[in-house]
């Protein structure tokens, strides 16, 4: 990981993210989060592949899943499964949708630079739509997210950077942030004690009154590093391109 000094005036703090960006880790695990209520977050879905969870991603249309675009690059999709309406990933719960993807719908991904990492994923067939397993609403095209607003982050990811994966869906109220942040993402920060997203919690959401305003995509050295804020691709930018591919494919735009 690349390491370096805190920039001593605002002019270097971009200079120093594109440095520290070489150095930039995708985000995988909730650190100091709590379980989430079963099935409170209906539209949380867990890409797995040979039963192991892998990334998160979010139902936005019975048909398409939005994850990070990272999550992909080198899967063999025919193994990939997305699991809805899943709290517990140990146990066989009667609630769980499981799917196959059938088509890959990305904009624009540069993973060099971590921008545009977003990717829509077509799933074999309609879920089911019920309490266990709904969509999120999209935000508006565009939309800002000032400092301060008050989101939950979740997902399966790892407990800390060499901690085990938690069977429960974790969950963490965090704060958007603009200090070292870009326009592309969204940034977040738990201030005063060790938390945030780590390895696994990639592609899942963040939701912020209700409606899905990011998705998560890297993070700075290590997970909860109390330094940095979290990464999210800001799906206000793609709300446009979103609702253009659901119509392509036949879907309307979100329930």
């Amino acid at each position: 990981m690349t390491h370096s000094h805190r920039p001593s005036s605002p002019a270097l703090a971009l200079v120093l993210l594109f440095m520290l960006l070489g150095g930039a880790a995708w985000a995988s695990e909730i650190v100091g989060g709590r379980d989430a209520k079963p099935h409170s977050r209906p539209y949380m879905a867990s890409l797995q592949i040979t039963g192991n969870h892998f990334c998160g991603g979010t139902l936005i249309h019975p048909s398409f899943v939005l994850t990070a675009a990272h999550c992909l690059v080198n899967m063999p999709l025919a193994l990939v499964k997305v699991v809805l309406g899943a709290h517990n990933l140990q146990d066989m719960e009667p609630s769980q949708q499981q799917f196959f993807v059938t088509r890959l719908f990305s904009n624009n991904y540069i993973p060099e630079q971590h921008l545009n990492d977003i990717l829509l994923l077509q799933l074999d067939r309609p879920a089911n739509l019920n309490t266990q397993v709904a969509v999120a609403p999209l935000p508006e095209q565009d939309q800002l997210l000032p400092h301060g607003t008050q989101c939950l982050a979740m997902g399966w990811g790892r407990l800390g950077t060499r901690a085990p994966l938690p069977n429960i869906l974790q969950e963490l109220n965090v704060t958007v942030v603009t200090f070292f942040c870009r326009p592309e993402n969204v940034c977040t920060f738990v201030p005063r004690r060790k938390a945030g997203i780590c390895f696994g919690d990639s592609g899942g959401p963040l939701i912020c009154d209700g409606v899905l305003q990011a998705v998560d995509s890297f993070l700075i050295r290590e997970c909860a590093s109390q330094q940095y804020p979290d990464f999210f691709a800001r799906v206000a930018l793609y709300v446009d391109w979103i609702q253009s591919v659901l119509r392509s494919v036949g879907g309307e735009g979100s329930p």
